[in-house]
């Protein structure tokens, strides 16, 4: 799998121009394909021997060194068919300049259509002079740490003097020593540097960010051996030097986009300094490609929610690179980008008006690029207060269902509004009113927050009018009296009426005493007004006080003044009624409303003024047991100084024969008397009789 990874990711191909001598004769790292276009001869023209009679002529020496044994085959097939190769091999564990005589040779003139050569598993031939045609020989068995010198020249001559390049892959079952094939020594597959390029067969591309750039080139070594100890890299601008190991770049240098650039992995055995396979390099080509990024001015809307005159702006929506990974920085003007001053930290909610902001975009490569945000508002919500008038509730006056729905705030279109008791509700979306189409309130406001398409809103103020009760001014109670009527008038300026009673009149006629109503309807609101026709008062006798022929009336309730007759007929306004008869009288009585009329009926007792106890069976007592079916019936006396002389009552069958207490026979002289009861009425009425009384003892 690493083999793999390798073939697929590093240019194996092992090419040089110095490597034309046997010192320094390149090791082959592995089973890896060589590509090589020979050209002249190195320092030394070698004694080849064998097969190799002439010399060489453009030539190359590699070394290898068995790490499996086996069987060793190799295929060399030049790029032209027209070019004649001719090559040796020496070995095993030979020394250069004491190589000996080549154990395979291959000088054979092989041009033209099949001009392959090498070693193969059917030939048996050791050594193919110049002329003959047999351009392969037997392969090789060979051990684990052998080490073999191959010879490879592009003879040139009269008979051939085609110069062209050659392939070389390596068969059999024997495995070459390679740094780069053992795990133990190369435990992670080594990373190429930069991207593939668009055409897969080009040279892989490392961005720069200008063309041309200063670049250092160490900056890739730590990608590229990812993390596989021991091994080096150089960099070069040359093939042969990149094998080589020649010249490499120790410096940051002046790099383009059209030139060619060079990668050379060896291995440094720790162990061992001069383990061959020290010297063998992997060589990868790379080149550079100009990844200056230019950023976008775009524009980025949001909501001036409420024409507040600022809006919140996700700064990071705004297109104004490609890349998601690129970096990007944001600040309020261009001078603050580029001296790094006052980055913007929170352009996820960027609070600003209408205006620029400047990005700094910083790829993931590195480069810089700079963007414009236009921040611009959505088109406005437009909207105006409101006034919603609504009709009371009967059972609270002071509030009223209201449709909020109803309130016309905007002419804009489509549009979704939500309602709200308060500004800063309404701002926050907070405490939604739930049922905008009976809410109950009493006059007030309240707010709809009004929002777009773009999800931009504004508020708009709606004033909440309860209208109130419309009552008549003129429909009040009555009183009446009793057995009477009235009318009932609710007076003009309502759009209905509908009385209790089912008329539907402004007024109504023969009212009884009772309680009524009636609904008045303004506008499209109803009041039902209630109205109550009182009994009058009547009034009631409070007491009679009889004093000889005079009767006193004392009446209480009702509404004065009052009115008194003892016929029904004839009416005066006193209360006194002068030289009454002895009996019963009728007295009547009536207040302002001149309503039927009270009456009673006032006994007033026969008068007697002398008395004469002396048993002599005349005028020997005050007898009042004729009032006896009055209610509490009692006789008072009284002398001259107002001493209680006697009390006359049931027990004593109301008389008094001018004793005291029926033993003691009183003084002659003048007592007052005073005879108290209560009319058997429905009032119990008090009645007073008083006069005075003639005591005329003869003993």
């Amino acid at each position: 799998m690493r083999k793999n990874l390798l073939i697929a990711f590093l240019f194996l191909s092992q090419i040089v121009f110095s490597q034309a001598d046997c010192s320094s004769a390149l090791s082959v790292c592995g089973n890896s394909s060589i590509t090589y276009s020979p050209l002249g001869i190195g320092a030394v023209n070698e004694s080849l021997g064998g097969c190799l009679i002439t010399g060489e002529h453009n030539s190359i020496w590699y070394k290898i060194t068995i790490a499996t044994g086996g069987t060793l085959t190799f295929d060399l097939i030049p790029n032209d068919p027209d070019a004649d190769y001719d090559w040796a091999i020496y070995g095993p564990n030979v020394a250069c300049g004491s190589l000996g005589a080549p154990i395979r040779c291959n000088a054979a003139t092989v041009i033209g259509p099949g001009p392959s050569t090498g070693l193969n598993m059917t030939s048996t031939i050791l050594d193919a002079p110049g002329g003959s045609l047999t351009p392969y020989c037997k392969y090789l068995d060979v051990l684990p740490g052998q080490s073999y010198y191959l010879y490879i020249d592009n003879w040139v001559g009269p008979a051939s003097t085609t110069m062209a390049p050659f392939s070389l892959t390596w068969g059999g079952t024997a495995a070459l020593a390679s740094p780069f094939t053992d795990p133990a020594i190369q435990p992670h597959p080594f990373i190429p540097p930069g991207i593939p390029a668009a055409n897969p067969a080009d040279p892989r591309e490392v961005i720069i960010c200008t063309d041309p750039a200063i670049f250092d080139f160490s900056t890739l070594t730590a990608g590229i051996l990812n993390a596989n100890p021991n091994f080096l890299i150089s960099y070069h601008t040359s093939q042969n030097e990149a094998l080589s190991g020649a010249n490499p770049i120790l410096t940051p240098i002046t790099v383009n986009t059209t030139s060619i650039y060079y990668y050379s992995i060896h291995y440094q055995d720790p162990a061992n300094p001069s383990n061959p396979i020290n010297s063998c390099r992997q060589v990868g080509t790379f080149k550079f490609k100009q990844g200056n990024i230019t950023g976008n001015n775009v524009s980025l809307f949001a909501c001036n929610n409420n024409n507040a005159g600022t809006a919140t702006f996700d700064l990071t929506t705004a297109a104004v690179f490609s890349d998601p990974t690129a970096i990007k920085k944001y600040y309020p003007t261009m001078n603050d980008l580029n001296a790094g001053t006052n980055e913007i930290l929170t352009p996820t909610a960027y609070i600003s008006a209408e205006g620029t902001v400047y990005v700094k975009i910083i790829s993931q490569l590195g480069c810089i690029g700079t963007g414009q945000i236009y921040l611009k508002f959505y088109p406005v919500v437009i909207v105006n207060e409101a006034t919603l008038r609504s009709c009371f509730i009967e059972g609270n006056p002071s509030t009223a269902s209201f449709n909020l729905t109803a309130a016309s705030v905007t002419t804009q279109a489509p549009v979704t509004k939500k309602y709200y008791p308060s500004l800063t509700d309404a701002i926050n979306g907070t405490n939604e009113i739930t049922t905008p189409t009976a809410y109950i309130a009493p006059n007030g406001v309240i707010y709809i927050r009004v929002s777009n398409s773009n999800n931009c809103f504004a508020v708009a103020k709606v004033t909440l009018i309860v209208l109130s009760p419309v009552k008549s001014t003129v429909l009040v109670d009555k009183t009446i009296c009793m057995e009477d009527t009235t009318t009932l008038d609710a007076g003009p300026g309502f759009a209905s009426y509908l009385w209790s009673t089912g008329a539907t009149t402004q007024a109504i006629t023969g009212v009884t005493v009772g309680t009524y109503w009636v609904k008045l309807k303004t506008g499209d609101c109803i009041t039902t007004q209630e109205v109550k026709v009182y009994p009058t008062e009547q009034p009631v006798i409070n007491s009679i006080d009889i004093s000889t022929n005079t009767i006193t009336v004392t009446v209480n309730g009702g509404t004065p003044p009052y009115k008194y007759s003892l016929d029904n007929i004839n009416w005066q306004d006193s209360n006194v009624f002068n030289n009454i008869p002895r009996g019963d009288s009728h007295i009547y009585v009536k207040d302002v409303y001149d309503c039927d009329p009270i009456d009673i009926t006032v006994t007033v007792p026969n008068l007697i003024n002398v008395i004469t106890p002396n048993s002599d069976g005349i005028n020997d007592m005050i007898d009042y047991s004729a009032l006896a079916h009055k209610q509490n019936l009692i006789l008072n006396i009284f002398d001259r100084y107002g001493n209680k002389v006697h009390q006359a009552d049931k027990t004593n069958g109301y008389k008094w024969d001018g004793t005291t207490n029926g033993s003691k026979k009183v003084p002659t002289g003048t007592y007052w008397y005073s005879v108290t009861w209560n009319e058997n009425d429905k009032k119990n009425t008090p009645i007073k009789f008083s006069s005075w009384i003639m005591v005329k003892n003869r003993e």
